[in-house]
């Protein structure tokens, strides 16, 4: 670009130094890209005005106004308008990007859990001009489109493992702050990556709402299930006999060690748990049973009610056992998606009240579509060939999927 002489005579110093700071760096910076402008325009044109020479492209054609928003405040160029080609300008190409960061910014800093009332501060800082919270709010439901798709796209391949949880978030609604849970669905397919299958917000956990959950991704195309993973919430146990029936259950071992020892008494807790751990990390089923034997005769006498709990939860805690030892640990209990929760309450902690379910689901749906692309990138969690161990194990699940809904059903 040619270089720029930008004069001021003195009358127009003396005015510059007759105003304020900000409104003479505003007036100053107005007629420094004023002249940027004109030169552009030379340059597109290859001729000064009024002049005629054989390089001339195009003709002048007045010229118009635009507004700039910029960090010491707005300012108003005149812009050049050409008569054949539109005018080009490098201010306005820079700006425009520079626009389009700033809101991209701004749905990151929402995402990453920064309120939307300082978002508004920090555009206020950076750009002079205040941004109202909802319209933040506004710029954000950009994301709303890849949340929808992200939640509607298909299921392809086998998923033979499926954990599912939820959690709540505090929305505004009819006036009144209430709690609405947020439902997440994280699978491993066939070649060991973990992915988020799908989530969901209801206004609570009952059997009709986890039912109308498990319905969606199957109707997405969730298929080849060997086990499904959940504490043991009845709702979801009603969505499970419902939805997949021939699918064995389990318990997630740490949920069920936690209701086992707030069963007992204080005194027997920490050792209680000790025990239940170790039974857990037993190397096969036998010597889990033995394991656990041992427990219910040790406490029986101290622990009635915690014990009766371990008897008649053992066997769904522990269907992981018929599977490769180097599976069982991702798919004994629904740590990762507790992790996951933290990580949500984290990014909601910022904001306390959602104003509405659908900014619950855009945030949080954003949130859960990182971890799906990071998840993505990770390598594999175990091996094909244990996978092939885990289908020549398929009729043992089968006949455990029904065994379960017997003794349900009973």
């Amino acid at each position: 670009m040619a270089q720029l002489n930008i004069t001021l005579n003195q009358e127009e110093i003396l005015s510059l130094l007759q105003e304020n700071s900000g409104d003479a760096f505003k007036k100053l910076l107005q007629e420094s890209l004023n002249a940027v402008l004109k030169t552009e325009s030379k340059e597109q044109l290859k001729a000064e005005p009024y002049e005629r020479t054989e390089e001339r492209t195009d003709c002048r054609n007045g010229s118009r106004e635009r507004v700039l928003t910029t960090r010491i405040g707005t300012i108003t160029l005149t812009v050049p308008r050409h008569r054949c080609e539109p005018f080009k300008s490098m201010i306005f190409d820079n700006y425009c990007r520079s626009e389009a960061a700033l809101i991209a910014a701004m749905a990151e800093m929402v995402v990453n859990g920064v309120s939307t009332r300082r978002v508004s501060l920090v555009v206020e800082q950076l750009c002079g001009k205040s941004i109202s919270k909802s319209s933040v709010s506004e710029l954000c439901k950009d994301l709303d489109k890849a949340v929808k798709e992200f939640r509607a796209r298909p299921l392809e391949g086998n998923y033979p493992f499926l954990i599912v949880d939820a959690t709540y978030f505090k929305v505004r609604e009819n006036h009144r702050v209430i709690s609405k849970a947020l439902m997440i669905a994280l699978g491993i397919n066939e070649n060991g990556k973990r992915e988020i299958l799908g989530f969901e917000l209801y206004d609570c956990e009952n059997k009709d709402n986890w039912y109308d959950f498990l319905m969606h991704l199957q109707a997405r195309g969730l298929k080849g299930l060997k086990v499904i993973t959940s504490d043991a919430h009845e709702g979801i146990l009603h969505g499970i006999r419902r939805v997949f029936p021939q699918v064995p259950w389990q318990r997630c071992q740490f949920h069920f060690i936690r209701n086992i020892v707030d069963k007992a008494p204080k005194k027997y807790q920490a050792g209680l748990r000790v025990e239940l751990y170790a039974m857990f990390q037993c190397s096969d089923i036998k010597e889990a049973r033995k394991k656990r034997d041992s427990i219910l005769q040790d406490y029986t006498d101290v622990a009635p009610n915690a014990m009766e709990c371990l008897d008649n939860g053992f066997e769904a805690a522990v269907t992981v056992f018929c599977l490769p030892e180097s599976i069982r640990k991702m798919i004994r209990t629904t740590n990762y998606i507790e992790r996951i929760n933290r990580e949500l309450k984290r990014r909601s902690n910022a904001i306390g009240v959602f104003p509405n379910g659908e900014s619950v689901v855009r945030l949080m749906g954003t949130v859960l579509i990182e971890h799906h692309e990071k998840l993505q990138g990770k390598g594999r969690l175990f091996y094909n060939p244990a996978y092939q161990e885990v289908l020549a194990k398929s009729d043992r699940l089968k006949e455990i999927a029904r065994e379960q809904a017997d003794l349900y059903a009973a």
